[in-house]
């Protein structure tokens, strides 16, 4: 799915194109997409699009945003938010609730940035790990936007979440480019999380719930016995 990068570009390059001009018709694929409104939807049609904009990771035209938006938001809603409720850190940025925009990839990158355990829990975070939380946020959902503007051109090829410039996300076994140790990974359901035990974990390999009950006792505690 994409993620804020991938969506900015495609608002501005969407923006582009239609901003000026009239919707003339609209078409609902699916029931399950909008049951009901009022008005309806036709009187939307003839209008005069004006402006797109993302509302977390989706394309819309003119909607309000539903969790804050990290890349405006002040330190101590930042905070607020993300101390409310005592999770993981990982959980807590790629919940659409919470923040707007944030999504699996680009979480792995925020968290080697900011040198933080995806597993660290909020409530446990102190104001300075906050503040570079927020910077770190603030500076990988920048930098990416601005490489995926240069990179696609008129119109982006395609949206993926794996790209060779990722510091951690889908490099699993792979060196981690600030310490060279292998980069490591937590399996869930249909999600991976990736990130650099010495980096962000003081060396400690944490625990996959499926491979680490598999292994019990041989189930690696270092970084070091893996190299």
């Amino acid at each position: 799915m994409p993620e804020l990068p991938d969506v900015a570009v495609y608002v501005d390059r969407l923006a582009a194109k239609v901003v000026g001009h009239k919707l003339e018709r609209l078409r609902i694929g699916h029931p399950f997409l909008l049951r009901s409104v009022t008005p309806p939807v036709s009187a939307i049609e003839g209008r005069t699009v004006t402006g797109v904009e993302r509302l977390g990771k989706r394309v819309v035209l003119a909607l309000d945003a539903g969790g804050i938006d990290v890349m405006t938001a002040s330190l101590a809603d930042f905070a607020a938010r993300l101390t409310a409720e005592n999770h993981t850190v990982k959980r807590s940025l790629t919940d659409p609730r919470l923040f707007s925009g944030i999504g699996n990839a680009y979480c792995d990158e925020i968290l080697h940035r900011a040198r933080m355990s995806p597993l660290a829990l909020t409530q446990s975070l102190d104001a300075a790990k906050i503040e570079r939380l927020l910077a770190a946020i603030r500076a990988t959902l920048a930098q990416w936007t601005t490489r995926l503007a240069q990179e696609a051109g008129d119109w982006p090829a395609k949206v993926t979440a794996f790209h060779p410039a990722m510091a951690v996300h889908g490099k699993f076994g792979q060196p981690c480019p600030e310490c060279g140790a292998p980069v490591q990974r937590i399996v869930r359901a249909d999600n991976e999380t990736n990130y650099c035990a010495r980096c962000q974990a003081g060396g400690k390999v944490l625990a996959d719930r499926g491979l680490s009950r598999l292994l019990k006792d041989s189930w690696p505690k270092h970084i070091d016995e893996l190299m």
